[in-house]
């Protein structure tokens, strides 16, 4: 029985060492692993020192940062007045981005919204100023998910050294 809860413990924290990096390196889905981890490590000591309320405060903070995923790039464009055709654009393009590895999470969105401007105003120009705002909004959502990974990590640590 020790070997396994070693083995599990392991397993927990290199979710959450995978998923600090995956936050940053899109190919990973890191505050999914980090959620993972931290489920795993309170479920292995019985919610003794991370209970239920906790891992649902941790959950919700999750469930923000994996919508960052999906608005932060149609936020960046909305930002700088893109057309409607340009934030479904940057949308579209980041969904299609997901599957295509790290060149498609960074493009996806630019492509995206680049396109639905071009559709929309025509001007080469406004597209790019568009796309340019989109990719800002991309990286800003990454911030903030690195931001919401690390409080996730910090506030759960915190939580289980209180209750020791």
């Amino acid at each position: 029985m020790l070997f396994m809860d070693i083995a599990l413990y392991t397993l927990a924290i290199a979710l959450i060492v995978g998923g600090l990096i995956g936050t940053v390196l899109p190919t990973l889905p890191g505050i999914p692993m980090i959620f993972g981890g931290l489920w795993l490590a309170a479920a292995l000591d019985d919610y003794q020192h991370l209970g239920v309320s906790w891992l649902i405060v941790l959950g919700i903070l999750a469930a923000f940062g994996v919508a960052m995923d999906f608005i932060a790039a149609s936020l960046g464009a909305k930002r700088v007045g893109a057309s409607s055709m340009a934030i479904w654009g940057a949308s579209i393009g980041t969904f299609i981005g997901m599957f295509l590895g790290i060149p498609g999470l960074i493009l996806g969105p630019f492509v995206g919204a680049l396109a639905g401007e071009l559709i929309s105003s025509k001007s080469v120009l406004r597209s790019a100023h568009v796309g340019v705002g989109t990719w800002l909004g991309l990286l800003f959502g990454t911030l903030v998910k690195l931001v919401l990974s690390v409080v996730m990590v910090a506030l759960a640590a915190g939580v289980w050294l209180l209750n020791l």
